[in-house]
């Protein structure tokens, strides 16, 4: 599956979704406890997020393409 085109504010509110607690920034900091440790990822807050720095957050979040886009 293509990634989706998505805003920063619209993969922020798909990860919360997903588990994810914004912690604060003028980029969005989320984490999120696992049984491995803490995820912790940095979104920034761009009209059009780049395909590359989606696809990079999705990989650090452990979320397949699917699941985000069932999140959005």
């Amino acid at each position: 599956m293509k990634l989706p085109v998505v805003s920063g504010a619209e993969t922020v509110k798909a990860l919360t979704r997903a588990g994810f607690v914004v912690v604060k920034g003028s980029h969005v900091r989320l984490e999120k406890e696992t049984p491995e440790g803490v995820i912790k990822l940095t979104v920034p807050l761009h009209r059009t997020l780049k395909k590359k720095t989606l696809h990079l957050t999705l990989k650090a979040a452990g979320i397949t393409v699917e699941e985000f886009v069932e999140l959005l």
